[in-house]
């Protein structure tokens, strides 16, 4: 985490930050306030800071500099989220208040709680904790995708909140659009993988869920093995909960398949449950049938890849914030040939007459 600085850090004018927050939150801030604030380390997408005026803290949160692709979610679907999810079993912190007016911090950003907690992102963080506990915190992260799931979207005003008809099918567009939208050279694999996947959609099923869409171990702050608070929810609508879960087995998978200081290891501590063991996990707490996971796997093989194309775009324009960022496009490839690995068993369906 950087140090805290008064002058602001990149991305986040205070003077422009406080004058804002102070009209909209007079309860929390006061506009001749002296602030400070440090972008917290971990995310390579959207960017976080914590802010405080030595005495209250809370979480700024909006998008990357420079390049953002037209699809990118935005700031209002994860705060929307975020304040519709407060009260169900899903822990989230409380949201303060939204701006979609780019011209006070060049983009939309929102204000959240912050919350005390641990964000598990590496092996050597678990081995600090042990096997036993490592165990019991990624059940844990299991068992709360598995309440998400079970709400209700319309019990909490979000009935609206995506098209769950033909999800599948804009997911594999939307993945490809984004691969074009920030590719910097040749990766036959996307392209194959793309193929096969398009050729292969499920057809639409009537099991519709609150989705993450980027739903991992170290986007849960733990204190004391329990989550609370999942965080980073621009990727949330409703759709396909199976996308999630193949989502969170390829992110513990990453180090194994990319390598690489780029790349979460969590998943390789003492301890962590491997893919067969999450997975029934999952189905006994939903009540879901997990026998085919072969397309979903597909799919987060190539939006992770798609991802983490995007953020090796933006470093090599030079627009990123942070450390950590240098070695991210050498996990592209090996993702993709992971994917295609994951969907060797899908036939193209068959033609017609």
């Amino acid at each position: 985490m950087n140090d805290l600085a008064g002058s602001g850090v990149p991305g986040l004018d205070l003077a422009a930050f406080a004058a804002w927050y102070a009209g909209q939150r007079p309860d929390h801030l006061d506009a001749a306030g002296d602030l400070r604030a440090r972008v917290i380390a971990g995310g390579k997408s959207n960017l976080t800071y914590e802010v405080t005026d030595g005495d209250s803290w809370w979480v700024v949160r909006r998008p990357p500099l420079g390049h953002v692709q037209a699809t990118a979610p935005d700031m209002g679907r994860e705060y929307t989220a975020m304040t519709a999810l407060a009260g169900t079993d899903v822990p989230v912190p409380a949201t303060y208040a939204l701006c979609q007016d780019a011209d006070v911090l060049g983009a939309p950003f929102y204000v959240m709680e912050r919350v005390p907690g641990t964000p598990y992102r590496t092996r050597a963080q678990l081995e600090e904790i042990g096997a036993e506990r490592t165990a019991a915190v990624a059940r844990e992260m299991v068992d709360v995708l598995a309440r998400l799931h079970a709400v209700d979207p319309a019990a909490v005003g979000l009935e609206e909140f995506g098209r769950p008809a033909g999800f599948l099918e804009r997911q594999v567009r939307r993945w490809g659009r984004q691969l074009e939208g920030s590719r910097s050279r040749d990766l036959p694999d996307a392209d194959e993988l793309l193929r096969r996947l398009s050729e292969n959609i499920p057809a639409d099923d009537a099991d519709i869920a609150i989705v993450h869409g980027d739903y991992r171990l170290d986007n849960l702050l733990l204190d004391a093995d329990r989550a609370r608070a999942v965080v980073h929810w621009e990727m949330s609508t409703l759709g396909d909960p199976l996308t999630d879960v193949a989502l969170l087995l390829v992110y513990d998978r990453l180090s194994e398949v990319a390598g690489g200081s780029a790349v979460a290891d969590a998943g390789m501590a003492p301890g962590y449950p491997g893919p067969d063991e999450q997975l029934e996990q999952y189905a006994a707490a939903s009540g879901r049938d997990l026998h085919r996971m072969d397309f979903h796997l597909g799919l987060a093989y190539l939006k992770l890849a798609v991802i983490l194309e995007g953020i090796n775009y933006r470093h090599l324009q030079g627009q990123t914030v942070g450390a950590g960022f240098d070695s991210v496009g050498a996990a592209v490839e090996p993702l993709l040939a992971a994917g295609l690995d994951a969907t060797r068993a899908l036939t193209a369906p068959p033609k017609g007459p």
